[in-house]
């Protein structure tokens, strides 16, 4: 349960969050989140999350939540800006699913005929209704509608498309080129607005042990149109923060050095540990988040509070934000979430 006097410790302030992403040392500790459940929404704001139609209702519940947890922004994802999906067929309802579920393209007749969708037609308006709402000091974090490789797995199917790359490369290249223009106009779209702080690219690129594909595969596919979004959203003067799971410090050169990621979120203790990352990457881009997932479930709020402390002490918060390795699902325990951020 979320204690009754649960009061944020500082004002927001986005400020302290550029400085994280600037790799300098902020004047308090800092929380980052990718995105939380409807559960923990539900109990900050006294309201059934999971009951709202409408989606503003929905959006002043995020930020209402984000402020009290004292966050100095709110993540809204791209679904609250409607129409922008790449759809496919019905996925099975299940907690897990093949990545070959669903696919819908899978030759050039597919191709030609499946309805793209159009960034132009999302609901932008409802971020004005958002800087009616949004308390002072604070900003939005918008994520994105998927990423390019997931989006194409999505499309194509994980094995098809790794036999495609090889039989196709033409028709390879036009389905990441179709999904890649898209996701470009929907971040330079988004990132023009003022309330926007910072933008994440989310885009899983690995396995536990490796990439998905090929280094090579994904400089040749994806990278290009990822740097293209990276740009957009600096040409903007916003900060794009990068949610990629899976290992991939193969790439991770390219994340900074070409690509030119101003933060990198998602890790588990498995791949790569975050105190691990952070001595190793963050003289060269910013690291948010890290608790893995699976200590902050299985682990006593004691043991959370002690890591969590710990991190802040060895990175001195320099271009370091508090926050778990992934996200807040609804199966995180509540008073494990909340060991995690009253460190702060």
């Amino acid at each position: 349960m979320i204690p009754s006097n649960l009061k944020r410790k500082y004002p927001p302030d986005f400020n302290q969050l550029i400085k994280v992403f600037n790799r300098e040392v902020p004047d308090r500790p800092v929380l980052f989140e990718y995105f939380m459940n409807g559960n923990l929404f539900s109990l900050l704001t006294g309201r059934p999350f999971d009951c709202l139609t409408e989606k503003e209702d929905m959006v002043n519940d995020i930020i209402e939540s984000f402020y009290k947890l004292g966050y100095d922004y709110a993540t809204i994802p791209a679904r609250y800006l409607d129409t922008f999906s790449f759809e496919s067929s019905d996925h099975e309802r299940k907690e897990t699913v093949s990545l070959n579920t669903g696919s819908v393209i899978h030759n050039r007749d597919s191709f030609n005929a499946y309805i793209w969708p159009d960034a132009e037609k999302c609901n932008y308006q409802i971020l004005n209704h958002i800087s009616g709402v949004l308390p002072d000091g604070m900003k939005i974090i918008i994520s994105g509608p998927g990423g390019l490789l997931e989006d194409v797995i999505y499309l194509v199917g994980y094995e098809k498309l790794c036999i495609m790359i090889y039989e196709d490369e033409q028709l390879t290249r036009d389905i990441f080129d179709a999904v890649g223009s898209r996701l470009l106009r929907f971040y330079e779209i988004a990132s023009s607005f003022y309330l926007v702080g910072a933008l994440i690219v989310n885009d899983d690129w690995g396995f536990k042990s490796q990439t998905l594909f090929s280094p090579e595969t994904l400089r040749e596919y994806v990278f290009p149109w990822q740097k293209k979004i990276v740009e957009a959203i600096h040409k903007n003067g916003k900060y794009a923060v990068l949610h990629s799971c899976g290992q991939i410090s193969a790439v991770i050169d390219d994340i900074i050095d070409d690509m030119k990621f101003d933060a990198k979120h998602s890790f588990e203790d498995y791949i790569i540990p975050v105190e691990r990352a952070y001595e190793q990457w963050s003289d060269r881009i910013a690291i948010v988040g890290g608790i893995d997932m699976d200590f902050l479930v299985r682990k006593s709020p004691d043991e959370i509070r002690e890591r969590a402390r710990k991190l802040l002490v060895t990175t001195g918060l320099k271009g370091y934000a508090l926050g778990s390795g992934n996200s807040i699902p609804p199966y995180v325990p509540v008073e494990n979430y909340l060991a995690m951020i009253s460190v702060i």
